[in-house]
């Protein structure tokens, strides 16, 4: 441990790696306990541009644990891999993609679009399928 420029105790990264992803950049640290067993943090720090041009961050941080490190991987892995297999790994969100076009700009539209192409919709037997 270390003193800031506060005269607070600092805690010492043990091993630190961080993920710049757009305006969110992830922190992960392997902290030590005061007994000096290890556990890992996760902080996102969000980027916030002001009206005048100044920015500020916002931090989440995530305690985690030895002992929840095997079960948390566990759900982990599976939500990023149902995520994978429904959606695929193709970034699709209209912030993600420059030339994105929004087909509806309110419900009504979306509703009136919907009717019209259900107009156009032939019937189909079952039995043909």
């Amino acid at each position: 441990m270390t003193m800031d420029n506060n005269g607070m105790l600092e805690k010492e990264e043990i091993f630190s790696k961080v993920l710049r992803a757009g305006r969110r950049t992830y922190f992960f640290d392997v902290r030590s306990t005061k007994a000096g067993d290890y556990y890992l943090t996760i902080t996102e720090s969000k980027k916030f541009t002001n009206d005048d041009g100044s920015y500020h961050y916002k931090k989440h941080k995530i305690y985690l644990y030895k002992e929840d490190f095997t079960e948390f991987n566990t759900i982990l892995n599976e939500m990023t891999d149902y995520i994978i297999n429904e959606k695929g790994d193709e970034v699709i969100s209209e912030r993600h993609q420059k030339d994105f076009k929004k087909e509806y700009t309110d419900e009504s539209e979306m509703m009136e679009d919907s009717s019209k192409s259900a107009e156009r919709f032939t019937d189909i037997d079952f039995d043909d399928i």
